[in-house]
């Protein structure tokens, strides 16, 4: 007799979670997936693709329906879970359908961060997370002119290209001076936003918005300053936050997230949860690498092989965004005990920084030209000393190599 796995949440982290464990243990679990969209499993971070005219849905799907007919997974797509029995170990969807189950997976991922502003629920205010957002903004800009994207970071960005590639007119609202100010610095967000306003996105720097106005349908948004900008079409894009709100009522122990150790596994037996929803020592997630990482740490305590642990590591971020390669990691900004290193060629839009500390790499952040990332990150990791080749190293892996024989 098989056992019972139920996995709430049908995105990237729990589907991962299952084609791990279907590697180790096909034959262990009779499975069941609740997914809250009318889908199967897609890659959500090429929704932008999508919304640039480059991808169809049927592109990003990595799990579609037959899949799981193929490998006997039962799914109840578009059904919310909203109850959890931890003594009788049971789920309830909104259906009222009530399933047991003998081991849990919480993947129940983010929920998109949203100014709690008048308007804010006016037509055509949005998140851009899922496909259905995407849906909308085709669709909108099939027949109006004028978007307003709140959010300079790596997703409003996206949102941006994608929806002027669509033929809208759009202006970014970021409300810090640099834009992707988490993965970039001063210098290389003033070259990002040269080059983008070149391809014909405009920018509102240092903007905080107060309202969105009109009667149905938005039709302008208000900024503390008191100015005003005409709008059709408001994307939110300012973060996610964990989608902890199932598991908080049902007596998990969550925090910022939900709580796991180092397998994976939450405070209640039986219970394991990966992705964006959970909190391990501390830290919460929205990068793709440790979630597939805890992916495969979750598997093996599912296959009840019970050797691996999650350890949050040190990761890089490594993007191309609207065709722009981006790297960076570590402490790139740095204090007054560092030092920083600078290569920059404003002709090409290419910028590379090193921020440093005792001849050790703390942090680096890589515009336009990122092939030399993995070699600077390997460096951060594992601490090198770089005091031989501290001169010359900005000029990239390939001109140290021959230098005095040193290997990088």
């Amino acid at each position: 007799m098989r056992e019972k796995l139920v996995l709430i949440g049908n995105g990237m982290a729990g589907m991962r979670t299952i084609d791990e464990l279907l590697k180790l243990a096909p034959d262990k679990y009779d499975i069941t997936v609740f997914g809250a969209e009318p889908y199967g499993n897609y890659n959500r971070i090429m929704l932008s693709p999508v919304l640039a005219g480059d991808m169809t849905i049927d592109d990003i799907m990595t799990h579609d329906v037959q899949w799981y007919q193929d490998n006997d997974i039962t799914l109840y797509s578009d059904t919310t879970v909203t109850k959890i029995n931890r003594a009788r170990r049971t789920i309830t969807t909104d259906s009222a359908l009530e399933l047991e189950y003998d081991k849990l997976l919480l993947a129940t991922g983010s929920n998109p961060v949203n100014l709690q502003i008048p308007g804010h629920d006016l037509e055509g205010v949005i998140s851009f997370r899922d496909i259905e957002d995407v849906n909308v903004m085709l669709e909108t800009a099939k027949t109006h002119k004028k978007a307003v994207v709140i959010g300079g970071g790596l997703l409003g960005l996206e949102a941006a290209n994608g929806l002027m590639l669509q033929g809208m007119d759009v202006t970014v609202v970021h409300r810090s001076g640099t834009l992707m100010n988490q993965q970039l610095d001063n210098t290389a967000s003033e070259l990002m936003r040269y080059e983008l306003e070149a391809k014909g996105l405009k920018f509102l720097m240092s903007h905080s918005t107060e309202g969105l106005l009109g009667k149905n349908r938005v039709e302008k948004i208000r900024f503390q300053n008191g100015s005003e900008i005409e709008a059709d079409l408001v994307v939110m894009a300012i973060g996610v936050k964990p989608n902890m709100e199932l598991a908080h009522l049902s007596g998990l122990q969550c925090d910022r997230g939900v709580l796991v150790d180092d397998t994976l596994q939450t405070f209640t037996p039986n219970i394991y949860a990966v992705g964006e929803c959970v909190q391990h020592r501390s830290q919460t997630f929205g990068l793709v690498a440790p979630l597939y990482e805890q992916a495969k740490v979750c598997a093996n305590h599912l296959a009840e092989h019970g050797i691996a642990i999650y350890l949050t590591a040190t990761t890089a971020t490594q993007l191309k965004v609207t065709g722009i390669n981006l790297f960076s990691a570590g402490d790139f900004k740095g204090d007054e005990t560092t030092e920083t290193l600078v290569y920059k060629d404003p002709a090409k839009f290419i910028y590379k920084k090193l921020t440093i500390k005792d001849d050790h790499i703390l942090g680096v952040v890589l515009y336009g030209d990122t092939s030399d990332g993995n070699w600077y990150f390997s460096m951060l990791t594992e601490q090198d000393d770089i005091s031989a080749i501290r001169n010359e190293m900005l000029f990239g892996q390939q001109y140290i190599e021959p230098v005095e024989g040193i290997s990088p």
